[in-house]
């Protein structure tokens, strides 16, 4: 039994429901069929709702992100950031002087930038010969070794970090181990992550 079979069923079911009522009723079959396909367009609609309910709070903890309302906070010298819906961690970052959100990943031993947020922050592309092969969480992906010159986070900042640059990261940057190891500390406190830059 794949996926679909439970959908179907279900389907299977509201429209004998439907059908029954109006037939209970004796609707006339053209204000009938109008009716049941309202009925069923409903149901749908809130079938796919149900199923991609991650994926939508997803989209939602991007969105709120982008318009600041998880906003990352400073106490002292430590850089606060709070968990978003999805369970992840991301951060407000500049890229020489370029701004982008950048999801923190501990499992990832280096940064990676996408190849978009590369060109717009001027980092140089071309600065190895020959692409790579790294090995990342989703598979092998084929990337460049760069240097990002400035990493700024709320008031931490890293200069001369290496990073990968891949077109096939699409839209999303990761702070890797490489930056977090720059750190004085890092920890996690319940759903909030604290960055703690060395003096």
């Amino acid at each position: 039994m794949n996926d679909q079979t439970p959908r179907a069923i279900y389907l299977g079911i509201w429209l004998v429901l439907i059908v029954s009522a109006f037939a209970v009723r004796r609707v006339p079959l053209k204000a009938s069929l109008k009716m049941a396909l309202a009925w069923v367009g409903i149901f749908v609609a809130a079938l796919v709702i149900v199923s991609g309910r991650h994926q939508y709070a997803a989209m939602w903890s991007s969105a709120t992100a982008f318009l600041g309302d998880e906003e990352q906070s400073v106490t002292g010298t430590a850089l606060s950031v709070p968990m978003a819906d999805d369970g992840h961690f991301y951060i407000a970052a500049t890229i020489n002087g370029v701004a982008t959100r950048m999801l923190v990943d501990s499992g990832a031993t280096s940064t990676m930038i996408s190849a978009e947020t590369a060109r717009a922050a001027n980092v140089n592309i071309e600065e190895s010969p020959f692409p790579i092969i790294v090995d990342t969480a989703g598979g092998p992906i084929t990337a460049r070794v760069s240097t990002i010159h400035k990493l700024q986070i709320g008031p931490i900042h890293v200069d001369d970090l290496p990073t990968y640059i891949s077109p096939t990261m699409g839209d999303l940057d990761v702070v890797g181990m490489n930056f977090l190891s720059r750190l004085k500390s890092w920890r996690v406190e319940g759903r909030t992550l604290v960055l703690q830059p060395k003096s």
